[in-house]
């Protein structure tokens, strides 16, 4: 049998990542009270049972202390249960934004702010997140991408991959990506804006793409900065790092940041142990 226990921080996605393990086939309980929990598990693990993927949704709550949670957890293990924890998580801008869209209450915040019921869950998750076998950040992930890691991770079987690296383009013109770990700037290169053909064209373009990699110091510039990336991922995931943004900007972020950022994508996706998107921040920006 399969035993997954989902946790993580309150609007991190626990509900959400439930919702799709019960969709590739796992039997799913959530909020299932602490008392009843090694009950819970004794019972699903009778030996010729039914079931065979099990996942346990565990959060903080107001009423019961985690450090109870905890116990339990190492106490299954003690007695041979074999199990697996997935901690979703997201930073504090992100859960913020969703706590406010939603109108709801932080179960921590006791009536004051949702941001010190944030910072009182994250220091009280903290033990459990560094033990955790899976640790996934929503803070930057489409419903469909957490579905597909969802699924590689749980269905396909596939390696985890600990670092999701997303490969952002951008233009200064409107402001630095706030969730950006690495900026590069590429107005060095000369503007496709300026030719009339490639104007009202994209890096996503050849044409466009063949012009801005017609000059040496784009080749120069690619080769460098996928070398450092490649130096850089190994440490970041030492450091507990789950979450790399690497930004590349343009003036208009249309035409020379974008061509950059599809080629360290394309140099980049399935070379290492690491997740991979593309977004183009502002491809569409002044489009007609």
């Amino acid at each position: 049998m399969r035993f997954v226990i989902v946790t993580g921080m309150s609007g991190g996605g626990k509900s959400t990542a439930l919702r799709m393990l019960e969709d590739a086939g796992f039997y799913c309980v959530d909020n299932l009270p602490v008392l009843l929990i090694e009950k819970f598990v004794e019972l699903i693990a009778t030996p010729g049972g039914e079931v065979t993927k099990v996942a346990l949704g565990l959060d903080v709550r107001a009423d019961q202390a985690f450090e109870d949670v905890e116990k339990i957890l190492e106490k299954l293990k003690e007695n041979g249960y074999v199990f697996e924890i997935l901690f979703m998580e997201a930073n504090n801008r992100t859960l913020l934004k969703r706590y406010k869209e939603t109108r709801r209450v932080h179960p921590l915040s006791q009536g004051g702010r949702i941001e010190d019921g944030i910072n009182r869950e994250r220091r009280i998750l903290s033990n459990i997140r560094e033990k955790s076998d899976y640790v996934i950040d929503s803070s930057n992930l489409l419903t469909r991408e957490l579905k597909e890691e969802i699924d590689r991770i749980f269905v396909q079987n596939k390696e985890y991959n600990s670092l999701m690296i997303t490969v952002l383009s951008f233009g200064f013109k409107y402001g630095i990506p706030a969730d950006a770990d690495l900026v590069f700037d590429v107005r060095f290169l000369p503007n496709p804006y300026y030719i009339d053909e490639l104007k009202h064209k994209t890096g996503n373009e050849q044409e466009v793409q063949d012009y801005v990699m017609g000059f040496p110091e784009a080749h120069i510039f690619i080769d460098k900065l996928t070398d450092m990336i490649g130096f850089l991922i190994p440490n970041y995931v030492k450091e507990g790092k789950y979450q790399l943004v690497v930004a590349i900007g343009c003036t208009g972020g249309k035409h020379r940041s974008v061509t950059l950022a599809n080629k360290l994508y394309e140099r980049m996706k399935g070379k290492g142990e690491y997740g991979i998107k593309i977004v183009h921040r502002d491809v569409g920006q002044g489009m007609v």
